[in-house]
């Protein structure tokens, strides 16, 4: 592997946060357990993630088709939510990181969406880790709901319709003034992005590993940006932060 100055570090890694009920169910244990260790092995990520210079994080943690699951699962991740996000105000200090909820909260309980409210402001003024977590996301349900406020906006008179370009409409997308990801991680061993950043992702490189989350450690984590680093990064419409 390269090291030191030799190996460059993406400047924004996205991963999804795949495998942690099939962990579990592995383990004779409950689809739950493998959430709770899931949660836990990420709070060690993003010290890893900070520690090698990367200044973008954004995961994929609940999305639009996560409903779908059980009830018994689905109050399970809202419990693992509530408690996270509280949790998270002392991570987000140590770490002096930023963190943004990316995905539409109005779906979630109301202590849920103050949570996420309060979280985005106690940290906003910090600079040395921005990290968006994904919650009830979906890559069509953001570029539909951006869509729907680009219109209103044209109809109203504040935008001219032959003014719209991708910087304007990125600008109405739930990760507007964030890069574009340089590598995204998806665990578990699937190969497809399930609506994830599907715009944003549109120049990155893609890593799959057979790794279940919460089993991906820092050595998981260095291979990926080996792989990253063998990679022909000419520019191919890739924005640089």
């Amino acid at each position: 592997m390269q090291r030191g100055a030799e190996m460059k570090i993406p400047n924004h890694i996205a991963i999804i946060l795949d495998g942690n009920g099939r962990w579990a169910k592995a383990k004779g244990m409950p689809r739950g357990y493998g959430h709770v260790k899931g949660c836990a092995n990420l709070e060690t990520i993003c010290e890893d993630i900070k520690d090698l210079g990367v200044k973008y994080l954004t995961v994929y943690a609940f999305s639009t088709e996560n409903w779908k699951r059980s009830k018994e699962e689905v109050d399970g991740l809202m419990k693992l939510f509530r408690n996270y996000l509280k949790k998270c105000k002392k991570i987000s200090e140590k770490n002096k990181m930023r963190v943004k909820v990316i995905g539409d909260i109005s779906a979630f309980d109301k202590d849920i969406q103050d949570s996420v409210t309060e979280l985005e402001e106690f940290s906003k003024d910090y600079d040395e880790l921005f990290f968006q977590i994904a919650l009830n996301y979906g890559s069509r349900d953001e570029i539909v709901r951006g869509v729907r406020r680009l219109a209103r906006d044209a109809a109203d008179g504040k935008l001219v319709p032959e003014e719209i370009n991708e910087k304007v409409f990125e600008s109405y997308l739930d990760t507007a003034g964030i890069p574009d990801p340089d590598l995204m991680i998806r665990t578990s061993g699937e190969q497809r992005l399930s609506n994830y950043l599907l715009w944003q992702l549109a120049y990155t490189e893609f890593y799959f590993t057979d790794v279940a989350w919460p089993d991906f450690h820092k050595p998981e984590l260095l291979q990926a940006i080996e792989k990253y680093n063998e990679r022909d990064r000419r520019y191919g419409g890739v924005k640089e932060a």
